[in-house]
């Protein structure tokens, strides 16, 4: 494996696996799926469709944010959240590269 490719491979491996965990459960993808056309939503926006509390929401989405995959800023009594897209590239990216070496 070249060294270029194997130092992208393991570089920040705790941060990835942050963002991996949080899209291991299906309503945080769910989550991120709306973000994904809906950017500067609120936890009643991204709650509504869902069976769940906003409580439960909230939960998800600070679970998201701590992983880096959403950002979130504060807008009035609300706060509004978006993707934080550098991070999903990421990821990306890393699953491109390990794709790419597999067919090699």
């Amino acid at each position: 494996m070249a060294h270029k490719l194997k130092k992208k491979l393991t570089s920040k491996p705790k941060a990835r696996a942050r963002v991996f965990a949080a899209l291991g459960d299906r309503t945080r993808v769910a989550l991120v799926a709306q973000l994904a056309g809906n950017p500067g939503s609120s936890i009643a926006q991204l709650g509504e469709g869902i069976e769940m509390t906003r409580q439960a929401v909230t939960k998800h989405l600070g679970v998201l944010e701590r992983a880096g995959v959403v950002r979130s800023r504060a807008s009035g009594r609300e706060r509004l959240f978006e993707l934080e897209r550098e991070s999903l590239e990421s990821a990306r990216e890393f699953l491109e590269l390990i794709v790419v070496q597999r067919v090699k």
